[in-house]
């Protein structure tokens, strides 16, 4: 039990050092509060590493930390069929995540925010207020022991923030995600421009999900989520591998994680824990998209936190999802929906993918990925699209009778 009398290690922890937990650590510090962010030791976690490029601006991130520019992505349907949706207004960013996130982390230790590497052990409430945390540090066989005002869960879709903030059977939804990072091929290998992205709709690939393969300039990641229990994700990856031309491409690694697919109802458990991130669930339906929603959370964690920090009302800290989901529930609400209808059968894959040919879908697609917000400028388009969309629905219908 921890003292009464025992003085607060820091202000602030933040468990989990990528783009949400390394944002809100690095926006905590530069505020002047005391931040120990943790993270564990060679973590990488599996990610196609797509980025707008208004992320670069809003969060103050280099352009030269960005490996490619993507300019068309090339929706592949179960019969082979392609739709080219060239990026209308902008282009896709891509990072690689083993040299972004450790970016964000050194820019968190920058702001005056300390880093340690580690595993944490537990978290408990501290009576006296607060949170009480245990960690051992990485390459030592003891565990060491932080007070602090405010802990900010940011460690991913399996968080033990969460699991000991809300209970284990408190979590989001998930898919399983699993990449290789390959060797990218030279010019003119067949079935590969280092410009466009693919993204395969087939059961082969993926019975409820999708398949990528995402150009990362010298690297390019080849990968693979669902959330169907006993589904090959490895096995599906190499029919992926084999259908692009990159079966024999140099492997350099692999990785996979849950990817979680749906915001929690509560992120905060009204004393003095706050979730941000994967951990929160802040992972797009349909898209998977996570970089730009996690670092996005994790600054309004931080400001959640700062302003609990500075009234110690814990109902601060209910800020962060209000916010978020007053911005973006309504565009995760319309990507739940498509995931939930489009990706449940070859045939409804197919006529997905029909879809994406029309003009009027792609300049919404990507007008709403490029500015995070479900578009209002055309409203005659949003009106085409819509009977457009219920006239696939109805052809499915009426071949099922």
């Amino acid at each position: 039990m921890i003292s009464e009398a025992r003085p607060y290690d820091f202000e602030a922890i933040v468990v989990g050092g990528g783009p949400s937990g390394a944002t809100a650590a690095a926006d905590l510090a530069s505020s002047g509060r005391r931040v120990l962010l943790i993270d564990r030791a060679d973590r990488i976690k599996p990610c196609g590493g797509a980025i707008p490029p208004r992320l670069l601006a809003d969060f103050d991130v280099p352009d030269s930390l960005l490996t490619a520019r993507i300019s068309a992505a090339d929706i592949v349907a179960p019969s082979g069929r392609r739709v080219d949706m060239r990026v209308q207004g902008g282009y896709v960013g891509m990072v690689d995540r083993d040299l972004f996130d450790p970016w964000l982390r050194e820019r968190a230790v920058g702001e005056g925010a300390e880093l340690a590497i580690g595993r944490v052990i537990d978290v408990v409430r501290d009576p006296a207020g607060g949170a009480v945390v245990r960690m051992r540090p990485a390459g030592s066989e003891r565990s060491v022991t932080y007070r602090t005002r405010l802990l900010i869960g940011a460690d991913g879709a399996n968080s033990l923030v969460r699991r000991e903030a809300f209970g284990p059977d408190r979590r989001p939804p998930y898919v399983f995600a699993y990449h290789e990072i390959v060797r990218s091929p030279g010019a003119g290998t067949a079935d590969f421009d280092p410009a466009v992205c693919q993204v395969h709709y087939d059961a082969r690939v993926s019975p409820d999900f999708y398949g990528w393969v995402f150009p990362h300039g010298d690297a390019t990641s080849i990968g693979v989520g669902s959330a169907v229990k006993g589904f090959d994700l490895k096995a599906a990856t190499r029919t992926l591998r084999r259908s692009c031309g990159l079966e024999d491409a140099e492997t350099i690694r692999r990785e996979g994680a849950p990817l979680p697919l749906k915001p929690m109802s509560r992120w905060d458990d009204g004393h003095s824990v706050l979730l941000a991130g994967d951990a929160a669930g802040i992972v797009a339906p349909a898209s998977g998209e996570g970089i730009w929603y996690a670092m996005t959370s994790g600054r309004l964690a931080a400001e959640a936190g700062e302003s609990f920090l500075a009234t110690g009302d814990a109902r601060a800290l209910a800020q962060a999802r209000r916010r978020f989901m007053a911005d973006h529930g309504r565009i995760f609400m319309v990507l739940g929906f498509m995931q939930s209808f489009w990706y449940r059968s070859d045939k409804r894959r197919e006529r997905f993918v029909a879809i994406c040919s029309d003009p009027d879908v792609q300049r919404l697609t990507w007008s709403s990925y490029l500015d995070k917000r479900i578009q209002h400028r055309d409203p005659l388009a949003h009106v085409r699209v819509f009977f457009k969309d219920v006239g696939q629905m109805v052809r499915l219908a009426v071949q099922r009778t």
